[in-house]
């Protein structure tokens, strides 16, 4: 596979739950990877406290001096006033740019006048909110990920009509996020209560796999968040997603086979 010279491959944040060792050690391999951008930080559940901010800044810091540009991204689910609290102290940290994951954070960065990447989970599907997104500080966008490569062509195309540039972004590889519910499903799965779950998603690196009757994966359960059963592969894409004007192909980590 070659990647057009147009386009740029990212690294997603973790959407799963690991160790603090685990984490550490995949960045530092990720250092080396033939990619330009890494996404860093919890944005599935605000249980998952081994890593703070502190942690991710100082990752963060480590991939810049290895060429990386670092986005932190947000929680997609903010259910409280402590994960609203969070949020701020997130994108008030000086030092990174934000990938906007919902309302909440989308208004404290436009409201401070604050670049940032609006995120999938923020639903843009037409020139017109793309447009209010680049007037409010929208440097990229990642495309809904149930968007058809048809309907993509089209919205790209009607973006450069109505002058907007800002890059999209495109989830091209890993368990497609389709869903977050204020329940968190493994804890469930092991008869816990979601306050008092023990961090049990910790067991599953790469999420619960959930089969139908016929042994079929159709969904990968992740906490709060529910993924696609099979894995998302564009790989053999890369330059029509090229031709049609994506910028950047996001690659979502696994527990194993990254490098590949």
């Amino acid at each position: 596979m070659s990647i057009p010279e147009t386009l740029q491959l990212s690294l997603g944040p973790v959407l799963f739950y690991w160790t603090r060792e685990r984490y550490a050690n995949f960045y530092r391999e990720a250092a080396d990877w033939p990619i330009e951008i890494v996404y860093l930080g919890e944005s599935v559940c605000s249980r998952r406290r081994d890593m703070k901010l502190d942690d991710w800044l100082g990752l963060g810091r480590e991939l810049t001096q290895s060429g990386k540009q670092v986005v932190l991204s947000s929680q997609t689910l903010i259910e409280s006033e402590a994960d609203l609290r969070d949020l701020r102290k997130l994108c008030d940290n000086g030092e990174l740019i934000i990938e906007a994951n919902d309302q909440s954070a989308l208004h404290h960065l436009s409201a401070a006048r604050a670049p940032f990447i609006a995120g999938a989970a923020l639903n843009l599907y037409n020139p017109a909110t793309i447009g209010v997104m680049a007037r409010a500080g929208m440097q990229r966008w990642h495309a809904p990920v149930e968007m058809s490569r048809d309907d993509l062509a089209r919205l790209l195309a009607d973006c450069r009509a109505e002058g907007l540039d800002q890059p999209c972004e495109v989830f091209a590889y890993g368990h497609l996020p389709l869903a977050w519910s204020s329940r968190c499903f493994t804890a469930r799965r092991y008869r816990k209560p979601k306050d008092r779950c023990q961090f049990v998603c910790q067991k599953h690196p790469e999420g619960l796999p959930l089969r139908s009757q016929e042994s079929k994966e159709v969904f990968t359960l992740n906490g709060i968040q529910t993924l696609s059963g099979a894995c998302q592969d564009l790989r053999h894409e890369v330059g029509d997603m090229a031709d049609m004007g994506v910028g950047v192909a996001r690659l979502s980590p696994r527990a194993e086979g990254m490098a590949k």
